[in-house]
């Protein structure tokens, strides 16, 4: 515990563009969408293998969103590209097709290195000195197993003083036992050995504790999610990593439906909202999951973020008792049995006083069949389109894009094609 007291309880992570860089730690909550899906899914194409067109896609629509702050890292796995060579487009297309902060590779150590030195090219070796520029995420293969995988990427991210997730990957009953308590107890223990790890390679590199932890069918083996298990999983995990002093990842919008139905919305919500209440400071997933994580949605991705805003505005605003919240203005301007719409109180704060989700339908009937009787499927579907059509790129320094670019075909020239 005293090795886990040396890394800091909130950090800076930077983007290209600084007024995009996110704190994490703290009362801060950032949120970026799904990571390591194989298939993507929409509701033209169907369930389909990744590629890099759909992964560029994600990225583009991650950028776009207001509500997602960060760019994660496999939005989904591009399976058109050797897995040898993949992480270099993927760096790519976060650094050059988004400004956003951003994950990178652990999967070898090579591609971990890979991330570390693209990351140099963008921020330059002084800043990587002095700032947390990119993070990694990584499981433990639970139970109580730490493999090279993590102990290679903490060694190449925290050895350049840059920042790691690790997260125990635990499904009760199998990678731990049928107990929400023992469980939990679990995952901290494996998360404070990896960050003791990461503080004996280097005293106070950025350290995010991670827990994902979900139920399972006893029945079939499959993954459950949304259940009271892990929700109550998230509560408890909150309260100790602010007692260890360490940001948190934990949650997400977690479902195990294949498609954006009702069973996917209330596991989701359910994941989500406990997720956020608990304090979750670094939110993988919290958009676009599909299927366990097996699938990333399209639609489901922006029905997500747009979701996202109302849990901003709730953690984000909460309750507020100042002098115009108490409106005695407006009831010293309103008759009784009057109303409060046309009042000056009203006309103050009409455009902030609720949150206005962009595809939630609450017109009448009428309204709803004129304009074609769109379930929330279709007007996901018609938003993300939209927003590719008006997509962007962030400006970036052509020599810097020119390096990036020279880099990444360097390496590849280096690596043999391998799908494994």
């Amino acid at each position: 515990r005293s090795l886990c007291a040396k890394a800091p309880r909130e950090f800076t992570q930077h983007a290209r563009n600084p007024e995009r860089s996110v704190v994490i730690g703290g009362n801060n909550q950032v949120f970026a969408p799904i990571y390591g899906a194989p298939f993507v899914r929409d509701l033209e194409g169907g369930r389909r293998y990744g590629n890099m067109a759909d992964f560029e896609k994600l990225v583009k629509l991650t950028y776009m969103h207001p509500n997602l702050h960060h760019g994660s890292f496999v939005v989904c796995e591009p399976t058109d590209v050797p897995v040898s060579k993949r992480h270099l487009d993927m760096l790519f297309a976060h650094m050059t097709l988004s400004d956003k902060p951003h994950l990178g590779a652990i999967t070898e150590k090579s591609r971990a290195q890979d991330s570390v030195d693209m990351a140099e090219i963008v921020f330059g070796a002084e800043r990587l000195d002095r700032e947390t520029c990119i993070m990694a995420n990584v499981n433990t293969n639970s139970p109580l197993l730490v493999d090279k995988v993590v102990t290679e990427a903490i060694q190449v991210y925290c050895g350049r003083g840059q920042a790691i997730v690790v997260t125990p990957f635990i499904l009760t009953g199998a990678m731990g036992p049928v107990s929400t308590t023992a469980s939990v107890a679990q995952a901290v223990a494996e998360a404070m050995i990896c960050c003791a790890f990461a503080q004996l390679i280097r005293p106070g590199a950025p350290f995010v504790m991670g827990n994902f932890l979900s139920s399972m069918s006893l029945k079939s083996g499959a993954p459950t999610f949304g259940m009271p298990e892990p929700v109550l999983s998230n509560y408890i995990i909150g309260q100790l990593a602010r007692r260890l002093g360490l940001p948190l990842r934990c949650g997400g919008s977690l479902t195990a439906s294949k498609i954006e139905d009702a069973q996917s919305a209330y596991e989701s919500a359910d994941s989500m909202h406990s997720t956020v209440l608990a304090g979750s400071n670094f939110t993988l997933h919290a958009a676009g999951w599909l299927e366990g994580g097996l699938a990333t949605g399209f639609e489901k991705l922006v029905m997500d973020a747009d979701r996202l805003g109302a849990y901003q505005k709730l953690v984000g605003q909460g309750h507020v008792d100042d002098e115009d919240a108490l409106a005695r203005d407006a009831y010293a301007e309103v008759a009784p049995g009057g109303h409060f719409l046309g009042s000056a109180h009203t006309m103050r704060n009409y455009q902030t006083a609720f949150y206005e989700p962009r595809l939630s339908d609450s017109e009448n009937v009428e309204s709803w069949e004129e304009g074609g009787s769109l379930d929330m499927r279709a007007r996901a579907h018609a938003r993300w389109t939209e927003m590719l059509n008006q997509y962007e790129a962030p400006p970036i320094d052509p020599a810097l894009r020119d390096a990036l670019a020279d880099h990444v075909a360097r390496r590849k020239s280096d690596l043999p094609d391998a799908w494994y």
